[in-house]
């Protein structure tokens, strides 16, 4: 948790955002924002925003992110939002699919997200699209701070899969596009809440798990049981992101609002350095304790041959009929370039 901190501050210093005396007047509020798992790079700019609103409002408005399920389990945030039952809480797309249908758009395979600075302005500008933000609405929530997550890589136990063939039959953790993207390949797919695959893994009910690299996999324990991982899949990502009560938020004074939203910027800097700060520290230990495999570019095109196109053309021909999803596909891709463009 330390090192996460240490990002946070490393973060805010270079964004001229430290935390600085009073300078907002208002009421007495307190939010519950609930989590699954240990403090990590994901939560890292949620707690530097919660720090950042209490040090600006003299401590007069307070967030608290509960850690562990203490307030929800990971599949029930939504539900707990929709029940009034806490203000906010970090929700992972692939968790409840059919919860936020626009949403899975995040996790189909190979989307124009790898670089930092274009998946940063990509998925600010989705958290606004009216698809995602109808979804959230369904649950009396709105869409917050997007977690960035990094692109995914994939661990795992027993023979390593150095050819694309060798998937066939493996039982993968992954959610989502990915899964589909895994599937394509022979894999079987299983949607495992992060917290419950160190344990599968040691039960042997699945053999290897795609997390956001490298931090996750360190969170979660998957280090510890793998003895292979990939170095250059990169199958793509997912959305976990957090997302707050409507309800709450609507009550707030316009000053905290603001506030809230104004910080957005300096919640996705401190993640992203907590991430890269992970990184720096993980990808030797992977290396020394693990087996890496990487795939030739002939494997990598064929990848993207089998598990791209079509992935994307079933989703969007599965979600037509329940909203734009065709128009929200390409609103990923639109922004990318702009991104690229800026």
């Amino acid at each position: 948790m330390k090192s996460f901190k240490r990002a946070a501050v490393t973060a805010l210093l270079l964004a001229s955002t430290a935390a600085s005396a009073q300078s907002i007047d208002g009421p007495e509020v307190n939010w519950s924002l609930s989590m699954w798992g240990n403090p990590r790079a994901l939560s890292a700019g949620m707690e530097a925003i919660a720090e950042e609103v209490s040090a600006k409002t003299g401590g007069k408005f307070n967030i608290k992110v509960f850690y562990g399920g203490q307030l929800s389990g990971a599949r029930e945030n939504l539900d707990g939002l929709q029940l009034n039952a806490f203000e906010g809480a970090a929700i992972c797309n692939f968790y409840h699919p059919g919860k936020n249908p626009a949403w899975m758009v995040f996790s189909l395979p190979f989307l124009p997200l790898g670089d930092p600075a274009v998946d940063q302005y990509v998925r600010s500008k989705m958290f606004e699209h009216p698809a995602i933000v109808a979804d959230m609405e369904r649950w009396n929530a709105m869409p917050y701070l997007t977690g960035l997550l990094p692109q995914y890589e994939i661990l795992g136990k027993g023979d390593a899969p150095t050819a694309l063939a060798d998937w066939d039959g493996m039982r993968v953790r992954a959610g989502g596009g990915l899964g589909s993207a895994m599937e394509a390949l022979g894999a079987t797919k299983t949607t495992l809440p992060a917290g419950e695959t160190s344990t599968a893994f040691q039960r042997g009910a699945v053999d290897a798990a795609a997390f956001p690299f490298t931090y996750a996999h360190v969170s979660f324990g998957i280090a510890e049981e793998a003895d292979w991982f990939t170095g250059n899949l990169a199958p793509g990502t997912s959305e976990c992101g957090w997302v707050f009560n409507k309800t709450a938020y609507d009550g707030l004074p316009d000053q905290y609002k603001t506030l809230l939203m104004d910080l957005r910027k300096m919640g996705m800097d401190v993640e992203q350095a907590a991430y890269a700060e992970q990184d720096k520290k993980n990808l030797p230990m992977f290396k020394e304790t693990m087996q890496e495999i990487t795939y030739s570019d002939e494997d990598l095109a064929k990848f993207r041959e089998v598990a791209g196109q079509p992935v994307w053309d079933a989703w969007i021909a599965a979600n037509s009929d329940k909203f734009d999803a065709q128009g929200l596909f390409d609103a990923v891709w639109d922004y990318a370039e702009e991104a690229k463009n800026q």
